[in-house]
């Protein structure tokens, strides 16, 4: 039986965040300054969307899944 969309894209997610996970280990690695990962990761996802969208809707974007992570993480606690 097939995957409901809902579930496959969550599991694309998940995988996708494994990654980025994976890329931020080798990142701290590289760099110990917080500053010059978080403007990477930035940059990052303005190149991912630069051929489709303009800069000013990608940072609506990032807004847009601040708003949703912000109370996940408060809520969780920024344990390690």
């Amino acid at each position: 039986m097939a995957q409901q969309p809902t579930q496959e894209n969550y599991d694309d997610y998940k995988r996708a965040e494994k990654k980025a996970l994976e890329i931020l280990k080798e990142m701290k690695a590289t760099s110990p300054k917080a500053v010059d990962i978080e403007l990477s990761l930035l940059v990052a996802i303005f190149e991912l969307h630069k051929t489709s969208t303009a800069p000013a809707q990608i940072s609506k974007i990032i807004q847009g899944h601040l708003q949703t992570l912000v109370p996940y993480y408060s809520e969780k606690g920024m344990q390690n």
